[in-house]
């Protein structure tokens, strides 16, 4: 039985190796890239227009508080007037116009900051929306240079699956399920032989009891690696 399963693992071997050519290519990486790009893209806009949204109201209240205030300095500018002489009175009066104009030009530097983030906001937006769009373009050019890249080898992965089949057949159900399991965890070789007393692949050192399985004929999974272990019987 282990032969056959080393002649599926090796005939999956050939198989993996075209698999990670194709992985490999220009076309597939920019065709990823592209598409992980546009899968993300949705929600950054949306948190961009809703912060955009946020700094307009933020923004708009300022200004207005603002126009507010300066409408209360103007009255205070003609305050002697209406109160006529009395230094006591206009004391008090100047001292509040002072605080009110104070807060007026702390509220101004705070509207040019917020101002300067508005920019900064829709530039970042313009970018985003700039670059949504070029990789817009580069998904659909790659993923046609991608699907070609994959059909050129389309015979030959065929050719190398069918081959599996026919070999899986010879091998126990529930190893092949086994193996393929594995296989999806990305771990190749999944099967090795073992000559010595470590493991061929990480070098994790066997216990004396996984020795005695091994020479009794039985697998056994590396506590390592993860591998499917043999040992063949002198």
């Amino acid at each position: 039985m282990i032969d056959e399963l080393l002649a599926y693992q090796e005939t999956d071997g050939r198989l993996r190796a075209v698999e990670q050519k194709i992985a490999a290519t220009d076309e597939r990486k920019k065709y990823v890239t592209a598409r992980k790009f546009l899968e993300k893209a949705p929600e950054k806009l949306d948190a961009l227009d809703a912060r955009a949204e946020e700094l307009k109201h933020m923004f708009a209240r300022l200004q207005k508080k603002s126009e507010e205030l300066a409408e209360t300095v103007k009255d205070y500018e003609t305050l002697g007037e209406m109160i006529g002489q009395q230094g006591g009175e206009i004391g008090f009066y100047k001292k509040n116009a002072t605080q009110i104009a104070d807060a007026l030009r702390g509220l101004k530097a705070e509207i040019a900051r917020l101002r300067q983030s508005v920019e900064e906001a829709a530039k970042e937006y313009a970018a985003a929306k700039k670059q949504t769009i070029a990789m817009q373009r580069q998904y659909k050019e790659y993923r046609e240079k991608y699907t070609a890249v994959k059909e050129a080898h389309a015979g030959e992965i065929a050719g190398l699956e069918s081959e599996l089949k026919k070999l899986g057949e010879n091998v126990p159900k529930e190893t092949l399920v086994k193996y393929t399991a594995k296989r999806k965890e990305k771990i190749f070789p999944v099967v090795c032989e073992v000559k010595g007393n470590r493991c061929p692949q990480c070098g994790m050192e066997l216990s004396i009891a996984e020795q005695s399985r091994l020479e009794g004929g039985s697998f056994i999974e590396c506590d390592s690696c993860r591998r499917i272990l043999f040992k063949r019987k002198q």
